[in-house]
């Protein structure tokens, strides 16, 4: 959990195929831990050809029943059927606005929204915006994207930074220079 959150968790993403990635992998753990995602993301690497989602969207009935038969991810029959139609819409999302990428970042004019926590009890689990992402991927025929897994999602890949205040990777406070990755947290 550390290494992901030093090296992923909030860091603006615009590669689709990692998009799809963390979309598919938060749906997933709809109802469970996120840690118990991540030491299955290999697996779900294997299982969904590296999060191609032209390949996903090819998934038949067989895949369906070899993905239920892979203990190196969630086997769960509701979140694998709406991976497959997810990845179609995905596909569909591209094709209208260019790329995914640039449909969800449409959302905050191109930039992170930064809250700067002061402790995770102030981190929301829902937010108007994550409310307006769900209610539109829904509408555009994707499932499993309720609110509290798209503010998940937008938090992942950096669409939101909430990193708290506290911690090295949080954006500096105006007029302060920023930190490196990487660097430590002392």
């Amino acid at each position: 959990m550390i290494a992901y959150h030093d090296r992923e968790w909030g860091t603006p993403v615009h590669d689709d195929r990692v998009l799809f990635e963390f979309l598919i992998l938060e749906g997933a753990q709809a109802g469970l831990s996120w840690s118990t995602i991540l030491r299955r993301r290999d697996g779900y690497r294997r299982a969904y050809r590296g999060f191609d989602p032209a390949k996903v969207a090819r998934f038949g009935e067989r895949d369906v029943a070899r993905l239920l038969a892979d203990d190196g991810i969630i086997r769960n029959k509701a979140k694998v059927a709406w991976s497959i139609r997810n990845a179609l819409a995905f596909l569909e999302l591209q094709s209208e606005r260019g790329s995914f990428a640039a449909y969800l970042w449409a959302f905050t004019g191109g930039e992170p929204i930064v809250n700067r926590p002061r402790t995770s009890a102030d981190l929301l689990a829902t937010t108007v915006l994550s409310d307006a992402l769900s209610t539109d991927l829904r509408k555009r025929g994707f499932g499993f994207v309720g609110s509290t897994i798209c503010y998940a999602f937008m938090q992942a890949v950096g669409v939101v930074n909430d990193h708290a205040a506290t911690c090295f990777l949080a954006p500096p406070a105006a007029g302060k220079s920023p930190r490196t990755p990487g660097t430590s947290r002392r």
